[in-house]
């Protein structure tokens, strides 16, 4: 007897919905093939389509028009990526996968740690991946994404079900144009890409500047080996050998090819939003804790961080 899934009408190209219309949203929405993406909606008012113009990193200016679908639209998605704030997934999903058919894969593009476990634990018998990404984008305004930088994807599942789903998961992403890999070891990756996250967003936010003028900033060199060692420490007691000096050389080196760009963090104490430090350096200095572990500079960025939230 066939499966569930196998017995459902599969179109071609995947049908990918994305929960979560804001800059990472916006750039899988526009490299996805036309008849296969939607948005769904997070408030009454958000009908019709999303419309936006792209720029690309060639600097082509592309117009983007993706409608707002239903979750229990005809349309049965291929897979769901989720790309709200790390404080926002539990939420938005709880509302979302009610409607949704319990073998449709969740992918979590979320930044640092914390959420994507919780959710991998929430629904345990669902689909539940990770995906870590290099893709630079923002926004400049309501109207306008910028393709910031060409980057590449990684895609993993954190539990039995998303394994199982994981490569047609990365044949759907990989509709887009975009590269995308199927990466065995999600777990390592997140910590890799937490560890980047860690040492530039918070300079970023507390300094006030684009990326790669923290290189420079005596606060910056003040903090970022000791930063690095309490890193190194915590990823050493999960299995991960890596010396405090390669962490510094992998931040500075993204630092650099991301020298002009805005960092997510320091984007959302400009506009007033919640950060999601705590997912990033405060997760670092939970767990650090946790394991009786040094934690100071950690837990300085992430206090020095939710103070300037709280003022903005």
């Amino acid at each position: 007897m066939a499966s569930p899934e196998s017995s459902v009408h599969r179109p071609d190209p995947p049908v990918c919905l994305v929960l979560g219309a804001g800059a990472l949203g916006r750039l899988w929405a526009a490299y996805l093939p036309d008849n296969s993406r939607g948005f769904i909606p997070r408030k009454r008012d958000q009908t019709g389509h999303c419309r936006y113009a792209l720029v690309t990193p060639t600097g082509e200016i592309r117009p983007v028009n993706v409608p707002w679908r239903q979750p229990a639209s005809p349309d049965i998605p291929d897979c769901l990526l989720v790309t709200t704030k790390a404080q926002d997934t539990l939420t938005a999903l709880t509302d979302v996968l009610q409607h949704l058919l319990p073998q449709t894969p969740i992918v979590l593009f979320q930044n640092g740690m914390g959420s994507q476990q919780v959710v991998a634990a929430q629904w345990p018998d669902r689909p539940v991946l990770a995906a870590v990404t290099t893709e630079g984008a923002n926004r400049p305004d309501a109207d306008t994404l910028i393709h910031a930088g060409l980057g590449e994807t990684w895609v993993g599942g954190l539990n039995p079900a998303g394994c199982k789903a994981q490569s047609r998961v990365v044949t759907a992403l990989a509709s887009s144009g975009l590269i995308v890999h199927s990466e065995p070891d999600i777990a390592q990756r997140l910590l890799r890409k937490l560890a980047v996250n860690a040492g530039i967003n918070p300079f970023t936010a507390i300094i006030d500047c684009p990326n790669g003028d923290i290189l420079k900033q005596p606060f910056y060199l003040e903090h970022i080996d000791e930063l690095c060692r309490e890193i190194a420490a915590l990823m050493h007691h999960k299995g991960w050998q890596v010396a405090a000096s390669e962490l510094r050389q992998q931040i500075e080196q993204v630092a650099r090819t991301t020298a002009k760009n805005t960092s997510s963090m320091r984007s959302d104490i400009i506009n007033g939003r919640v950060t999601e430090i705590r997912f990033i350096n405060g997760w670092i200095a939970q767990e650090c804790q946790r394991h009786h572990l040094p934690s100071r500079v950690n837990h300085m960025l992430t206090t020095w961080v939710q103070d300037l939230s709280a003022i903005a």
